[in-house]
């Protein structure tokens, strides 16, 4: 329940105090006052797209802040808790803010929120209906939708299962249809990476291999320069003894000998007799080693470059194909495996979805028949109690069908086309309301969905905007009257033009406007005693000081007091 909304620089509305509370609440002013501001204001509360464009003229930015009456424990205030909020007792404090940037934001238990969150608990508390909701109640989603909440518990439980099996049956039956329709792509696809798996494995490659292959074919290329060079480099370092030219070793050797001869001379020759040493063992590691390299450039070469050159071309080959380097080639084996395990397991796939999807196929013929039943049953009773209160609201000879007929398909929803259908008198053809109901009948046909859908799906909060849109008389009165019995039951808002829905109201708000120049300013009073008598005679006549008016505003306050049991100490009718 509402207990209170606070308004800030929306639309025409400088700064204006909502007391609500339970009941009826009237909501009245003259045209172009702000009434919609309200409603509007409520739509920010309960997450709707916000507009900037509705921001006070000269405002930066426009303020609304509701206070709520919930359980505690409640999925509302469990919900607010996962938000990071919290409850002042059993009160929940829900605001929002819009920038003239266009810029959002919403609070929810005293922590920002997502504007999502206000959505969803909004969900949960309060039922709008305005006019373009009466036009709504034209499709059959919206017909359907009513039905299914005068169901309640019994349907949502069997609906929810039917959905479930629905989703997983669309799910495979969509990844059963690819893998048929992609069967040749994917065999295709298979017998390829049978061929390229086949190629590699033949090939053998070893990580690395293309790089030493890439170093022997230039050793080999140019083996005649190496043998060369090091031949020469070996008769320096140390030349044969039939050699008379000089080498490095034989040098080295002679300068050994002649300081070793005079070191005893003096000490500091020593250690240079001892580097002379070393620097000939090195020497002659030196020409081992080029001797060695000589031994190994083989007079075969030719042969090997021939061979080298083409292993290089083989794995060349690898390359382009599954490059771009060799190393990718290796990695395509492993990828290669398990993209062929895949494929060839697509037939075992195909199988057990085909048996997935006729299973739950069957399913969903079952539940969705038993959903229909279900639904059928209601629409029995439905159309009863409805057409029951449309003689309570001056249409004594309507007649409200609701009609549940099979579709040619099953949807998430189930198989059922729900309509609506109205005979507004005797003799009448019945037809959609969608088509034959006006405005007002419209708007009566909704408020008695409402009645009697709230026994078995009760909302806390009822919010109608001019409910009572093309009525008027006697119709009105009896508007009126549902609108107080529902008001027993949940927490009604209403904003209305008609003083004969506002006599029945517990709570009397009217939205006054003062114009001060260039700037309009609207703020909201609770009428009691003789300001809402002449409140009420303003709306029936225009004339809030007519005798007349007023004698004819009491009539009708005192007529509702009555029918609806209040007592003599209703507050709305004291003096003020």
């Amino acid at each position: 329940m509402i207990e209170e909304i606070f308004i800030r620089d929306l639309g025409v509305i400088g700064e204006a105090r909502l007391p609500l509370g339970p009941g009826f609440t009237a909501l009245t002013g003259e045209t172009g006052a702000g009434k919609t501001m309200v409603v509007t204001a409520l739509g920010l509360l309960l997450g709707e797209r916000a507009d900037s464009a509705a921001i006070r003229s000269g405002s930066q930015h426009t303020v609304v802040e509701g206070h709520w009456q919930v359980d505690p424990q409640g999925a509302v205030a469990a919900r607010v808790r996962d938000a990071g909020g919290d409850l002042d007792g059993s009160e929940l404090i829900l605001g929002r803010s819009v920038s003239q940037e266009g810029r959002s934001r919403a609070v929810v238990g005293g922590r920002a929120a997502p504007i999502g969150v206000l959505n969803e608990i909004g969900a949960q508390l309060v039922v709008v209906h305005g006019q373009a909701d009466q036009l709504r109640l034209r499709s059959a989603t919206a017909q359907r939708e009513a039905l299914d909440r005068f169901a309640g518990p019994e349907l949502v439980t069997l609906l929810g299962t039917y959905q479930d099996v629905y989703r997983r049956w669309q799910g495979n039956q969509g990844e059963l249809d690819v893998l048929v329709a992609e069967r040749d792509r994917r065999t295709r696809e298979a017998a390829e990476l049978r061929v390229a798996m086949a190629d590699i494995e033949s090939a053998s490659p070893k990580r690395g291999e293309d790089a030493e292959l890439s170093e022997r074919s230039d050793r080999l290329t140019n083996r005649e320069d190496l043998r060369l060079a090091a031949a020469q480099a070996h008769d320096l370092v140390s030349a044969e003894a039939t050699d008379e030219s000089a080498d490095v070793i034989g040098l080295l050797e002679t300068a050994r000998r002649l300081v070793e001869r005079v070191a005893d001379h003096d000490p500091a020759l020593v250690p240079i007799t001892e580097s002379l040493v070393n620097v000939s063992v090195l020497a002659s590691e030196v020409a081992g080693q080029l001797a060695s390299y000589l031994s190994g450039l083989d007079a075969d070469g030719g042969r090997e470059l021939e061979a080298v050159q083409q292993r290089r071309a083989e794995l060349g080959a690898l390359v382009r194909k599954y490059g771009p380097t060799l190393d990718d080639a290796i990695d395509y084996l492993d990828t290669g495996s398990t993209r062929l395990l895949e494929l060839d397991n697509d037939t075992d796939r195909i199988e057990s979805l085909g048996c997935e999807v006729e299973a739950d196929r069957a399913s969903v013929v079952d539940l969705g028949g038993r959903v229909s039943a279900v639904r059928r049953s209601h629409a029995a009773r439905l159309s009863e109690r409805v057409t029951a209160e449309l003689g309570s609201l001056a249409m004594p000879n309507a007649q409200l069908t609701v009609d549940v007929e099979d579709r040619s398909d099953y949807s998430l929803t189930g198989k059922d086309q729900v309509a609506i259908l109205l005979q507004p008198h005797a003799g009448a053809e019945p037809r959609p309301i969608g088509k034959g109901a006006s405005g007002g009948e419209l708007s009566r046909v909704m408020l008695a969905i409402e009645v009697v859908i709230a026994g078995s799906d009760p909302v806390p909060t009822f919010i109608f905007d001019e409910v009572d849109a093309g009525v008027g008389g006697a119709s009105a009165i009896e508007i009126g009257r549902r609108l107080a019995l529902l008001s027993r039951t949940a927490q009604v808002i209403v904003v209305t033009h008609l003083a004969q829905v506002a006599a029945f109201a517990t709570n009397h708000l009217r939205v006054l406007k003062d114009g001060d120049g260039a700037v309009t300013a609207s703020s909201v009073h609770q009428l009691h005693g003789d300001e809402r008598v002449a409140e009420m005679a303003r709306l029936l006549s225009g004339l809030p000081d007519s005798e007349s008016g007023l004698a004819h505003a009491r009539e009708l306050i005192e007529m509702a007091r009555e029918s609806t049991g209040r007592g003599s100490d209703d507050p709305l009718t004291r003096q003020s």
